[in-house]
């Protein structure tokens, strides 16, 4: 059987994006399937995608716990929305527990503030503290997951920017102020709750800006995570996007550059950075990343130019949202702790055309 792995919030697109790559990892067996509103159907009645797992019954929370199912796994993936993780895993701790890997945002940010600025307002999105980063080609992530039991998977957007912006702030290339961002998304961002503006007739021939202003819940994960790269505290000034397409990730990321960065250096800087990793591709110079080629693969592909008549360096990544932005990265992060083989059961490659 191998190692044992359940998912909790499995009706959603992570959560089917979860149970989707699973079921072809080669040492990992899906557990336990959870979800809240759909629990006591069948797989198949949410994910007529997975026909090998259509008969698989979706568990309740509850039934879950009490029955010791969940604490039976090996692994146990949270695909659940903000300020519910936190309460799952504290059911889920103490000796022998399994490995936790939280999709959410629940544990990535260290400071309380900012978790309170952004996430709070009701009673179950108290912070639940900070978990191990789980980004692992960012510098020294990797040796501090191969430890963890508990991980916080990084959100969609950071992860894009993170990989792009990180290893330039890192460098001295890119200076540690004034960081803009602006990143298009596809709509399973928004998750699968039905709203006017997913809504085909809404999304189709058109981008929208939605958050702007500082409002959207990624911002301080950006700012914590390229701060902590520059040795600096920083802010981030996001823009995100919603694009007419239902999985994916662009983001353009710019900074100050320091004045004696040219293209060819910040461009070396991220061949180097990323020369011995399976899912960050540095592009050629003149190729730039599309979403398109991202597509269903747990790569980031990247791209970096000096603009040197405004003074910045500009970096543009592509993800998929839904596998490195999502349950692509979280398998990685198992991967990593239970010594599977980082790159198990997660294809390199997007989907063409």
């Amino acid at each position: 059987m191998g190692v044992l792995a359940g998912v909790v919030g499995a009706s959603g697109y992570a959560g089917g994006e979860l149970l989707r790559l699973l079921g072809s990892h080669p040492s990992m067996s899906i557990g336990p399937v959870v979800g809240s509103t759909s629990a006591g159907r069948r797989l198949g009645e949410v994910h007529g995608h997975l026909p090998r797992l259509a008969d698989r019954p979706i568990m309740s929370l509850d039934t879950a716990l009490d029955g010791r199912a969940l604490h039976e796994a090996d692994v146990v993936f949270l695909a659940l929305p903000h300020g519910h993780s936190g309460q799952v895993a504290a059911r889920l701790s103490g000796p022998g527990a399994p490995v936790l890997v939280d999709l959410g945002a629940d544990h990535r940010l260290v400071d309380p503030q900012a978790w309170a600025d952004y996430y709070g307002g009701s009673g179950s999105s108290r912070h639940a503290g900070a978990w191990v980063y789980g980004l692992p080609e960012l510098d020294g992530a990797r040796e501090a997951i191969l430890t963890a039991r508990q991980i916080a998977n990084p959100g969609c957007y950071p992860t894009g920017v993170a990989l792009g912006m990180a290893p330039l702030l890192r460098a001295g290339l890119a200076l540690p102020r004034d960081v803009v961002v602006v990143a298009a998304s596809g709509t399973s961002g928004a998750g699968r709750a039905t709203s006017q503006q997913l809504v085909g007739s809404e999304v189709m021939g058109s981008v929208s800006a939605y958050k702007a202003g500082g409002l959207h819940q990624h911002t301080p994960e950006m700012a914590q995570t390229l701060g902590a790269a520059a040795g600096a505290a920083l802010t981030v000034s996001f823009t995100p996007m919603l694009a007419p397409m239902s999985r994916g990730i662009l983001a353009t990321t710019s900074a100050p550059v320091s004045p004696e960065a040219t293209s060819d250096a910040v461009w070396r800087c991220l061949r180097d950075t990323y020369a011995d990793e399976a899912f960050v591709h540095v592009l050629p110079p003149g190729r730039w990343p599309r979403t398109a080629d991202v597509l269903g693969c747990n790569s980031a592909h990247l791209q970096v130019a000096v603009d040197a008549s405004a003074g910045r360096v500009v970096v543009i990544s592509a993800i998929d949202n839904l596998v490195k932005g999502a349950a692509g990265q979280a398998i990685q992060n198992a991967n990593i702790v239970l010594g599977l083989g980082e790159g198990s059961g997660l294809p390199a490659e997007g989907v063409a055309p």
